[in-house]
């Protein structure tokens, strides 16, 4: 499993976008919603947000244009849904503090 404390000696060039890093989480959202045969609208209604704002996720947006960053207790209801572990999800390079966000 990734360490939070390695994600220093990954250089900028190797560490993702925020867009690529919210578009990855994204993925991941509809790989488990998939997974387990729910409507985006039932995953929605259990993690307790709109239907809308599970479909920005699973795209990887909070608005048009603008990468996901979701509140830390919309982020744990979605996984808990999904059966998904939030260190898990946040494993991997993590984007540079430099970038735009």
């Amino acid at each position: 499993m990734w360490d939070l404390r390695d994600n220093a000696r990954v250089t900028q060039e190797q560490r993702p976008t925020w867009e690529a890093f919210a578009r990855a989480m994204g993925e991941e959202f509809l790989r488990a919603r998939t997974a387990m045969g729910a409507s985006q609208e039932r995953v929605a209604h259990l993690a307790g947000v709109s239907t809308y704002t599970y479909q920005k996720f699973e795209k990887g947006e909070s608005r048009p244009g603008t990468p996901l960053n979701p509140q830390l207790r919309t982020l744990v209801a979605v996984c808990q849904v999904l059966g998904l572990s939030v260190s898990e999800l946040l494993a991997g390079p993590l984007p540079g503090q430099d970038d735009d966000a």
